[in-house]
């Protein structure tokens, strides 16, 4: 009986170590499947966004790909001094275990030149007396901005009408960039932030883009269609008033700060 019992233990040992071998193996594949997978850069996403969700695809330390874009020799405009915001195209990318953070930062810029090429926006901009980066500047302030893809052409009008007008933009999305945060409330000590971002101090565009735009807002700040409009706020999602009469715009300013209120309330309760 001994022998006996100590046979089907043996036989008992050998079927949980082939049980754990077999478990590692199936993790294994698993892995590997969801390492030959893809990223999702959403139109606007920052740069430093884009580094996390690299490093997260690619399975990599925190800060690994925000080295990488330090290093890397990328496709960029010498006015970006080696900064790819602006330039990691919105799109999705494929991602496999060979995949390197340097390699997919060259495929995201490489994806950013090829698509303002095809969409004519060196030439476009220049008509608009703009270089290439300052159109993809003025559109990452666009994607920021406007609240639907109907309102991204009006957004970059009262861009455009500010600048012909030296008029300093006073863009929240600059501001928010600066103190990297993302907010719809906006104080009066966050407009006196010593930033160059901050376009409520200083006039004309930031020194870099604020965020990686799509194509539809690259091709709002080109052609952009007719109007006055020098103000703007969304006062509910979906509801954007643009307006060339600036007690119009308090009054909608006005009406903006009683939904916040409301929606603060609601909040709390």
């Amino acid at each position: 009986m001994r022998k006996r019992w100590l046979v089907w233990a043996a036989l008992g040992c050998v079927l949980v170590l082939l049980g754990v071998v077999l478990v590692v193996q199936l993790t294994d594949r698993n892995r590997e499947a969801k390492r030959d997978d893809s990223l999702l850069v959403p139109e606007g996403r920052r740069a430093s966004q884009v580094y996390t969700s690299t490093d997260a695809a690619l399975g990599l330390d925190e800060g690994t790909t925000a080295r990488a874009a330090r290093n890397a020799s990328l496709a960029l405009p010498p006015e970006a001094d080696g900064n790819p915001e602006g330039y990691l195209f919105p799109a999705t990318y494929p991602v496999t275990d060979d995949t390197t953070a340097s390699a997919l930062l060259s495929f995201m810029v490489n994806t950013a030149n090829s698509t303002l090429e095809a969409e004519g926006i060196p030439e476009a901009a220049k008509r608009h007396g703009l270089s290439t980066y300052e159109a993809v500047a003025a559109a990452s302030i666009v994607q920021a901005e406007a609240d639907t893809e109907e309102d991204m052409g009006r957004v970059a009008r009262v861009i455009h009408n500010r600048l012909e007008r030296d008029m300093p933009l006073q863009m929240d999305s600059t501001v928010n960039y600066a103190l990297d945060r993302s907010s719809l409330d906006t104080s009066r000590d966050d407009t006196r932030i010593d930033s160059p971002y901050n376009t409520y101090r200083h006039r004309g565009l930031p020194p870099a883009p604020i965020g990686n735009p799509g194509r539809e807002a690259l091709r709002a700040v080109v052609d952009p269609p007719e109007g006055d409009w020098l103000y703007f706020v969304t006062v509910r999602p979906g509801d954007t008033r643009f307006t060339s009469d600036y007690a119009e715009h308090q009054r909608h300013v006005e009406e903006f700060n009683r939904e916040r209120a409301r929606a603060r309330e609601s909040e709390e309760e």
